[in-house]
């Protein structure tokens, strides 16, 4: 039994395995419709989600399987005091693999020790988010045709984004990616990261303070949101939401192939005009995570073949 709590837990073959099948699944999507039948996936998310969530259920009865489960800690009996560890434990008596989110960090680790189905990691506090970084990797694929000789900007939330430090862990084992980090100096990207990835392969990264020194040298941006329930200061978040907000103008030096990436949800750091923009892949990015969750579910439940 596999789970996957952290996008390392794949290796690169695997990656591209899943990439491939998801692929398979867009241009095949028929052929695909019942190989979940009779398989029952749950979601246990004590965090709120929209797009993680629906995708993940989506994807379960679009492959022919069922979903149960809860979107908030509110509707479950942890209101009662019962540990991440028992809920688990009994939710994988009733379903074939679960998806969970959680905001503590290595709770989906844990889950993992005691569940007697697949756990898959949808999203741990500010760790990680394996399966937002498999839907940036194919988006990143299918938009650039590769996985490697990339420069990336990430922008915006680089301490507490999950899904940053999850993508930039993913591309670290593949060749000539370019990092540029940009944000201001109290969301700079965590030491452990610079040291154990950064470091650890040779990777060359930046950070700057501003888009527009770098605009031009970027062939992905990945704007990310300033992530209030993050912080433990509301000035703090006040004073640096609207840190960062790309807009037409912004645009205007960039390359006529970038491609701007968004894990979503959005609120003000990528106005709407650039929505009309064809270098804007956001939405293309939200529909291929039902694609890819839908390759993981049979990766889990061995029936990618």
């Amino acid at each position: 039994m596999r789970h996957l709590i952290d996008p390392m837990d794949l290796s690169v073959q695997e990656i591209e395995e899943l990439l491939d099948l998801a692929d398979d699944i867009i241009a095949h999507h028929e052929a695909y419709e019942k190989v979940c039948e009779g398989k029952k996936l749950a979601t246990l998310f004590f965090e709120p989600s929209t797009r993680t969530r629906l995708s993940f259920e989506a994807a379960m009865m679009e492959l022919g399987g069922n979903v149960l489960g809860f979107s908030s800690s509110d509707s479950s009996s942890s209101t009662k005091g019962e540990s991440v560890a028992d809920t688990v434990k009994v939710v994988s008596c009733y379903a074939d693999i679960i998806a969970m989110r959680h905001p503590k960090e290595g709770a989906p680790y844990l889950a993992s020790l005691k569940s007697d189905a697949p756990i898959i990691n949808a999203g741990d506090g500010g760790h990680n988010h394996p399966t937002q970084t498999l839907t940036d990797l194919l988006t990143i694929r299918r938009e650039k045709g590769r996985l490697g000789d990339l420069t990336i900007g990430f922008c915006g939330d680089l301490k507490f984004g999950r899904t940053v430090h999850s993508l930039i862990k993913a591309l670290s084992r593949y060749e000539g990616i370019r990092y540029v980090m940009i944000s201001p100096e109290e969301l700079e990207i965590p030491e452990y990261i610079k040291e154990e990835v950064f470091g650890k392969h040779g990777h060359s990264y930046e950070q700057v303070r501003t888009i527009d020194e770098v605009i031009d040298q970027l062939d992905i941006l990945y704007m990310t949101r300033v992530q209030k329930e993050r912080f433990f200061n509301e000035a703090d978040y006040i004073r640096l939401k609207d840190t960062y907000i790309l807009d037409v103008p912004k645009l205007k030096n960039a390359k006529a192939d970038l491609s701007i990436l968004h894990p979503l949800p959005r609120v003000n750091e990528i106005a709407a005009e650039v929505d009309e923009d064809p270098r804007a892949c956001y939405f293309r990015q939200a529909l291929n995570g039902k694609y890819v969750r839908m390759a993981l579910i049979m990766k889990l439940l061995g029936l990618e073949e």
